[in-house]
């Protein structure tokens, strides 16, 4: 069911770097993306994407990860993603691209996650730096990162508790606690007949 595979797709910041995420599986995600929504069906997004080892530490290197997890810096070797796409927005296109870049990472995540793999949608982008070691043009504006692999970390979903703390963390066993709030919190108003 859709809702097992929401609960299951978490932002995964360790993977198991030396499992390889085929090109035909970032196309497989990209071809989810082609197919969803896009405001006025403009379809502006483009796609850069990356399984080769030494473009990914490349793009690594212009990631921020978890800032909630203040005595972290980000996957250590062997714990990286082993496939990155790299979301772009094509100016010639149009210059608003509304939330067409967080539907698309939305299925290619929940895509990636039917397919046993695990991502992270990041948005803390050098994105000068990232432009120069990709050669974007500056036609296309960098939008997001979503990093791909087979996740090594196990995450939970909590309950935010009564202090309303909803930052993530690890606790000592490394699990990856991550509050949600209650439903009831969340709707304001029902009408109904």
């Amino acid at each position: 069911m859709l809702i097992d595979l929401i609960k299951k797709n978490r932002s995964t910041r360790r993977f198991k770097e030396n499992k390889i995420v085929s090109l035909q599986t970032l196309k497989d995600l990209i071809e989810l993306a082609r197919l969803s929504a896009s405001a006025a069906n403009r379809q502006p997004l483009k796609y850069i994407l990356s399984c080769e080892k030494n473009k990914n530490a490349e793009i690594f290197s212009c990631l921020a990860w978890a800032a909630y997890l203040k005595d972290w810096d980000g996957p250590k070797e062997g714990e990286r993603p082993a496939a990155y796409i790299v979301i772009l927005g094509d100016t010639e296109i149009t210059d608003n691209f509304w939330c067409d870049h967080g539907i698309a990472s939305q299925s290619i995540l929940l895509g990636a996650t039917e397919k046993g793999l695990s991502g992270c949608m990041l948005g803390a982008i050098n994105k000068e730096k990232l432009k120069n070691i990709l050669n974007i043009s500056p036609k296309h504006q960098i939008l997001l990162v979503l990093a791909i692999g087979e996740p090594a970390e196990e995450i939970v979903i909590d309950t935010v508790g009564q202090n309303n703390d909803i930052r993530y963390f690890r606790d000592q066993n490394n699990v990856h606690h991550v509050p949600k709030r209650k439903l009831e919190d969340l709707i304001l108003l029902c009408y109904t007949p």
